[in-house]
């Protein structure tokens, strides 16, 4: 690892270097010949194919040492994250549930959460609270109300299994709004909304296997009620002038034709970053808004955030419309609305060019899905 100077007084030699030594570690014997884990092992009178084993676990113990000092530093203590007046609200609520909590990491400190990597005992766990501007914003009572909900999932997952991933529940406090989960060995899906690069096609498969799971499952709970008011939401775009009349009357057309259709359990927010993909398969989390949604609303999140992969977006359309007419119109009916929202929260002044560039391309999706939307109008 380290080099020795060849220059230098005799003086300065004799200091600098040890004496050399043999395998045995006998001074005076000449230079160390066994450094190679092959010939060591060939010294030690071991076979060629048992030299080979050798080496591969000795390589597999520097590998698996390697990764674990690079976990150990990515979750070191930083006393000065830790230090903020909110960040420090947030560890004295956690500690009123979980006393024996250890903090490590700040993952996330936002205007609306705070995510807080720790462990309990020898357990990693992450806790998610309510930010303390987020409890004084003119949003406060609906975004308290999505936290109640969340953890009610959770809760409701202890009792009935989904047949997806996701952190197992530690604990949680309804009243100052803290939960405390299982922390999932994993990485995100994507970090960005809208990635530049998407998953890979055998994780985007994993990542709709599992999105499809959730789907066609019915749990024996009263927890999930409906988000969406898919009337309330229609009104409100053709209000601000982001749908025409005849884009409304459309959608209105569609939604009555689904009036008699079952509903289907969503996660809600369907994002590539609220997805992990860990090795044992894909990961969800953030369940604020999960509940009883149109067929294809998880499917249309994903379409409307991929715009850079047009193979992604074949397979989430064909596998949106697997289900026949009925499918497809709440598909669609889906995707105009995200893509209003999509549009309503990124277009704003002072956007970059990077972000220009994305606003320009949803206006272009939405103009797709609106002849998509009228299409399937003059079918029906």
């Amino acid at each position: 690892m380290y080099s020795s100077a060849t220059t230098g007084t005799p003086t300065q030699t004799r200091t600098a270097l040890r004496p050399p030594t043999a395998a045995g570690g006998r001074p005076g014997q000449g230079p160390a010949p066994y450094r190679d884990p092959r010939a060591l092992a060939t010294a030690r009178g071991l076979l060629p194919r048992q030299a080979d084993q050798l080496a591969a676990r000795n390589g597999t113990d520097r590998m698996q040492r390697g990764r674990a000092l690079e976990a150990a530093t990515a979750d070191r203590l930083d006393p000065a994250a830790l230090q903020t007046p909110a960040v420090r609200a947030a560890l004295a609520n956690i500690a009123r549930i979980c006393p024996g909590f250890l903090p490590r990491q700040v993952l996330r400190e936002g205007s609306r959460h705070i995510l807080i990597a720790g462990t309990i005992g020898r357990a990693p766990v992450v806790a998610k609270c309510l930010a303390p501007q987020a409890l004084r914003s003119e949003h406060a009572e609906q975004l308290i109300e999505r936290f109640h909900h969340e953890v009610s999932v959770y809760r409701a997952f202890v009792r009935h299994r989904p047949p997806v991933r996701l952190p197992r529940l530690v604990a949680a406090d309804h009243d100052r709004c803290v939960l405390v989960m299982e922390r999932v060995p994993g990485r995100q899906a994507a970090r960005e909304r809208h990635p530049v690069s998407a998953p890979t096609p055998g994780e985007l498969r994993a990542v709709l296997g599992s999105i499809r799971s959730l789907n066609l499952w019915r749990p024996p709970t009263d927890v999930f009620g409906k988000p969406l008011d898919y009337q309330l939401e229609i009104s409100r775009f053709h209000s601000v002038g982001q749908l025409t009349d005849r884009d409304a009357g459309d959608l209105r057309a569609l939604l009555h034709g689904l009036a008699g259709s079952p509903l289907q359990l969503c996660h809600g927010d369907a994002l590539l970053g609220n997805i992990l993909l860990a090795p044992s398969g894909p990961v969800l989390v953030d369940w604020e808004q999960a509940g009883w949604y149109l067929p294809g609303y998880d499917l249309a999140v994903l379409w409307s955030v991929l715009s850079g992969d047009s193979a992604a977006r074949r397979q989430i359309s064909q596998l949106a419309q697997s289900g026949g007419t009925v499918a497809r119109d709440a598909f669609l009916v889906n995707l105009v609305l995200v893509l209003m929202r999509e549009i309503r929260l990124h277009d704003v002044p002072g956007a970059g060019e990077e972000q220009r560039i994305m606003i320009r391309r949803l206006y272009d999706d939405a103009a797709l899905a609106r002849r998509a939307v009228r299409t399937a109008v003059g079918t029906r």
